[in-house]
């Protein structure tokens, strides 16, 4: 997951990037900006002090890097706050990968509509022709990065690495397009291997199960429909706002928006098992389970979610939090945390492009949720 870890800070390209981020992330700062929001409830499980000695070394630039936003609910309610200067409740925040459990939770919903089946091969054209060895490769194994398809989520030089080409580069056009012309690396089920690209493949497939249109206005017209009667309406998840491709294809694996309280909400989405804020059951159970089980080729990635547990390659913490844990990780150091043992949600929105910040928010993350009794 290294594109994970430097985009930002190392792209060439970087204005155009840089005005992304910008655009996504600091949306409504102004000159004048008024006093930050920080905010925490006295009459929650942990003393009002306790948190915000939990809270504020998170917003320690130097040691951290820069957090824009913190977020602290517990069994469904904010019980503490803080924002950057210039950043708000009601700003919309760049997801970055944390959009790919987004994009999980639609591929569950037409999985329990019957549109979409975990083990059948996923028909891509350019995979179709007989022998193809591609046209074997399973939604499950898109779901767990197991396709074995020959993705670089990161490479040197930066933009040599296919998600920045996809991304940003000659792949932006058609971003499934380019995913799905990449050969296999691996026998699909073999080995786990991060890709931004596997979940570019399942929005497109999404898309063709919604419209047999090409016309990237009525994909995209289809896909919103689709977002905003299934996830967005039902989940209270009012800011949510996905960004399309020129092909009229969901970012899926790396571009959404929301605010903090929303991703907050998504989150506490997982935490009770598909229901919403009042209690429908708008994800099935069972989908919302397999997303947060193991995948057989890392102990720490379920289906687009990312657990807990000890692995080669595990994006968590673990050891310093409960291995029931679980969450949605973006570059440079977004995170919603859920931990069902304390009844928690965390989001944290900021930027930390270097290791050392990045495992420092790990870490005190780890401690602001060991307040809580479990």
């Amino acid at each position: 997951m290294q594109i994970e870890k430097r985009i930002v800070k190392r792209l060439a390209m970087g204005a155009g990037l840089v005005a992304l981020v910008l655009a996504g992330t600091l949306a409504g700062r102004a000159a004048h900006a008024p006093e930050p929001v920080y905010s925490v409830d006295t009459d929650a499980v942990v003393s009002a002090s306790a948190l915000r000695g939990a809270i504020d070394p998170l917003f320690d630039d130097k040691a951290m890097g820069e957090t824009r936003a913190l977020l602290v609910m517990r069994d469904g309610k904010v019980i503490a706050e803080r924002y950057a200067p210039g950043i708000t409740p009601d700003t919309k925040l760049l997801s970055w990968s944390m959009a790919k459990s987004v994009t999980g939770v639609l591929v569950g919903l037409m999985v329990s509509d019957g549109r979409l089946a975990l083990d059948s091969p996923v028909p891509v054209a350019a995979w179709s022709q007989p022998g193809d060895p591609r046209g074997r490769i399973t939604l499950r194994q898109l779901l767990s990065m197991t396709s074995g398809l020959d993705h670089a989520e990161d490479d040197e030089p930066i933009t040599e690495g296919d998600t920045v080409r996809m991304l940003f580069m000659d792949g932006a056009q058609d971003m499934a397009a380019y995913a799905e012309s990449k050969p296999l690396a691996h026998n699909p089920g073999e080995t786990f291997s991060y890709s931004t690209g596997s979940t570019m493949i399942l929005s497109d497939l999404m898309t063709r199960m919604l419209t047999n249109s090409n016309h990237p206005d009525v994909r995209r017209r289809a896909m919103q429909m689709f977002i905003d009667g299934r996830l967005k309406a039902p989940g209270k998840l009012s800011s949510l706002t996905p960004e399309y491709d020129a092909n009229g294809t969901l970012i899926g694996g790396s571009i959404m928006h929301m605010t903090a309280r929303d991703y907050g909400r998504f989150g506490e989405l997982l935490r009770n098992h598909g229901r919403s804020p009042n209690g429908h059951q708008i994800v099935p159970e069972k989908w919302v389970d397999y997303m947060r089980a193991p995948s057989p080729r890392n102990a720490a990635y379920g289906a687009h979610l990312w657990l807990n547990r000890d692995a080669r390659e595990s994006a968590l913490m673990p050891g310093l939090a409960s291995a029931s844990l679980f969450g949605c990780v973006g570059h440079n150091g977004q995170y919603i945390l859920v931990a069902p043992g304390q009844r928690l949600t965390i989001v944290r929105i900021g930027m930390s492009p270097e290791k050392e910040q990045r495992s420092a928010v790990k870490a005190q993350l780890a401690r602001l949720i060991g307040l809580f009794p479990g």
